[in-house]
């Protein structure tokens, strides 16, 4: 096995022989920066767009600038030991833009700090004398990834003599605004509007694939309503590299190229011995290539968008189906025919190159006023380059596209957030369906269809709301047999839902099967589970069976037996007398007892009359004096 350090190696040299290949050009972004006051500084600068925040494409903003008296480089928490977001715009004044110095810490880091103090905006005075650059990440840094996922205000690079000039008027006490304005950042030559995203399958490459996969979902929708109404021409794009010469036949380059070395990718999890390798991503690039060279020619080109979310959601790499078969069913769902994308694709073990890998490689390298195509992802608009992709954004992009239309040409979408799509009604929008219930898990909506199993008629449907979605809880029996088999003879239904229980279809008794999509009925007569006394008769019925007895037998089904009629009757006589025994001492006992009862009350009463003759009783007055002489005791 390869040691750890060679594998690193052989890295570098991947990343080394790429850059080489292409001889990178990189091409600043720039917006312009007016100063409004003081007067000796006021005219119009250039200022390098930074590639994170929000750039308000298409739009300008006001500020007032703000130079720190401590902390000048924002590399420190500017709330420490003090209120926070000191610099937060005050009613009626203008945002505070902050001008802070370059160096000690990331970009990113200095433009966090100072949104979290309340800054609209951040101006960074570079501290050589060079021509402007691009404030980005050369290399992915999860310290910067957690900055730049939060970043939403706009940040540039100012160059250090115009830099020393405003630090200086902010120092002497002098009102120092500006302008910045991206109008004229992205150009409009006609009436449509042409970008291009170069993305990546890879789902595992941390906060940036998570922020990419986000945001294809999030834009599907705008991006298919731009592109059917003929107001857009989007293209997708995907990097590769090659594999030195040196190393073709090495073991490292076969697992992470096609084509005998001409089209790699970086491992996924930068281990080359578990989990999927780097060829895994290339060849699933590739399918995702031909699936819109192929939805293009049925003029269908915005597919591309339903099947790289619809892959990401079906088929991502924690459940380990990231590969043929799940990508397979994703394109049958869409309607579009696997034969073709098959025969698109090509054979990855050739030795020879592919005409659409090797023109994605080819159009890495720039052109004209768009730099070469280096970071993951890159979103290129009208030719110009999207600063801003440390955080894409659905409404920041949009933005950035309806800046490419000249104004009072732009489409609706770009006028209103009120966008209907109706994809659902399109072959059900690839979601899954069930046509005798008429249920679906197509939902449409703002950001474009999605896949959800339903609630219908009370029923919660549960499953991937693609492929499946079986009816669960109370009620699922009444929808469509909750999806298991059932069937109908002579006014006959048998059903293998089950209202209660682990199971959610089993055959019912009778039957074997699946329960799902047969259950065949048994035959207990040849399978001898019923019916078999000597002097037993069976025939088989659909679910279940006849049993009769010869002679003047009865068959008793739970004994599974047959019995002579006469018994039958002797013990039924039987049973009738002593039921007419049984009701009699219960007559005669009620009766005793009622007797009882009475005897005891006439009883009662007469000992009352007695006793009341001799003595007072509680319920009667006190008996006068001169009876006492007529009483026959008195004497």
């Amino acid at each position: 096995m390869w040691g750890l350090g060679f594998r690193w190696l052989l890295l570098l040299l991947l990343a080394f022989a790429a850059a080489v290949e292409l001889e990178a050009r990189f091409v600043v972004e720039k917006n312009s920066l007016m100063v409004t006051s003081p007067t000796a500084l006021r005219g119009r600068h250039d200022s390098a767009i930074g590639n994170f925040g929000i750039p308000q494409y298409g739009g300008s903003m006001a500020g007032a600038v703000v130079y720190p008296k401590g902390n000048s480089d924002a590399c420190e928490a500017f709330n420490s030991g003090r209120k926070e977001h000191l610099f937060r715009t005050k009613p009626g004044a203008l945002p505070s833009f902050l001008l802070i110095d370059r160096g000690n810490c990331l970009f990113a880091k200095k433009v966090w700090n100072a949104q979290y103090a309340g800054a609209s905006a951040v101006l960074v005075v570079d501290d050589k004398d060079e021509p402007l650059i691009t404030m980005d990440l050369l290399q992915e840094d999860d310290e910067a990834a957690k900055y730049i996922q939060n970043i939403s205000i706009p940040s540039a690079l100012i160059d250090k003599k115009f830099g020393e000039q405003l630090k200086k008027a902010v120092k002497d006490g002098e009102m120092v605004n500006v302008n910045l304005d991206w109008r004229e950042a992205v150009p409009h030559p006609d009436n449509r509007v042409e970008y291009e995203l170069w993305t990546n399958s890879n789902d595992e490459c941390g906060p940036k694939c998570d922020m990419l996969m986000h945001f294809l979902k999030e834009f599907k929708g705008a991006a298919q309503l731009l592109e059917k109404g003929g107001y857009s021409q989007f293209t997708p794009h995907y990097i590769t590299w090659y594999c030195p010469q040196a190393f073709v036949v090495s073991k490292q380059c076969k697992s992470q190229c096609i084509n005998h070395g001409r089209y790699c990718a970086p491992d996924p999890e930068q281990d080359f011995s578990t989990g999927y390798d780097g060829k895994d991503v290339v060849v699933e690039n590739l399918r995702q290539l031909c699936v819109f060279n192929v939805a293009n020619e049925i003029k269908k080109p915005w597919i591309w968008w339903d099947y790289v979310t619809d892959f990401h959601i079906r088929c991502p790499m924690k459940e380990k189906k990231y590969n043929k078969k799940c990508a397979e069913t994703v394109i049958k769902s869409l309607g579009l025919e696997v034969k073709k994308i098959d025969k698109c694709m090509g054979d990855p073990n050739d030795d020879s190159d592919h005409p659409l890998l090797k023109m994605e490689q080819d159009s890495q390298i720039g052109k004209g006023s768009r730099g070469d195509v280096t970071i993951l992802p890159t979103l290129v608009v009208n030719n110009r380059q999207y600063r801003g992709t440390g955080k894409l954004g659905r409404k920041a992009v949009l933005k950035a596209i309806c800046a490419g239309f000249e104004e009072t040409t732009e489409p609706n979408v770009c006028l209103s957030d009120d966008m209907e799509t109706n994809e659902c009604l399109s072959d059900n929008g690839g979601c899954w369906q069930d046509n005798a219930a008429n249920v679906t898990a197509c939902r449409d909506t703002f950001r474009g269809r999605v896949c959800e199993c339903p609630t219908f008629n009370g029923v919660q449907f549960k499953g991937d709301g693609y492929s499946n979605c079986e009816p669960a809880g109370p009620g699922k029996c009444l929808i469509n047999h909750g999806g298991c088999w059932h069937e109908t003879r002579n006014g006959k239904t048998f059903s293998a839902c089950q209202e209660s229980g682990d199971q959610n279809c089993k055959c019912p008794a009778g039957f074997r099967g699946d329960g799902v999509k047969k259950c065949d009925d048994i035959d207990e007569c040849k399978e001898r589970k019923a019916c078999q006394c000597p002097e037993c008769s069976c025939r088989d019925t659909w679910g279940g069976y006849d049993c009769t007895c010869s002679g003047d037998l009865l068959y008793i089904k739970e004994h599974d037996t047959c019995i002579s009629k006469t018994t039958v009757q002797a013990k039924a006589a039987w049973a009738a007398v002593w039921g007419i025994l049984v009701a009699l001492v219960i007559v005669a006992a009620g009766s005793y007892v009622v007797y009882k009862y009475r005897l005891r009350s006439y009883m009662d009463s007469e000992i009352r009359a007695i006793m009341a003759q001799y003595m007072p009783l509680d319920s009667q007055g006190e008996v006068p004096n001169d009876s006492h002489e007529d009483h026959p005791l008195a004497h």
